[in-house]
């Protein structure tokens, strides 16, 4: 936990896997093991290439990893619209 990646990767990282536990747990699945993996990997990759100096690139594939949260497993923003 030496770089500012290191941290938002992690930070994003134990969102989706709370995310995932809570789902988990509900009666009626709403999405697959396998849905979780794209935005795990993609928070890997960020971290690899944010450590490596290529900041524009690690920042442009988090923004995409929530993207992808919000879109494709359909995250809703408390207090948000109904």
């Amino acid at each position: 936990m030496e770089t500012i990646w290191d941290w938002l990767t992690i930070f994003c990282f134990a969102g989706l896997v709370t995310l995932m536990l809570q789902r988990s747990s509900e009666e009626v699945l709403r999405d697959k093991l396998w849905h979780y993996a794209p935005p795990a990997v993609a928070c890997a990759v960020a971290n690899y290439v944010g450590n490596e100096g290529i900041h524009w690139l690690a920042g442009l594939i988090l923004v995409g990893v929530i993207i992808y949260i919000f879109k494709v497993l359909k995250v809703e923003i408390p207090g948000g619209r109904s």
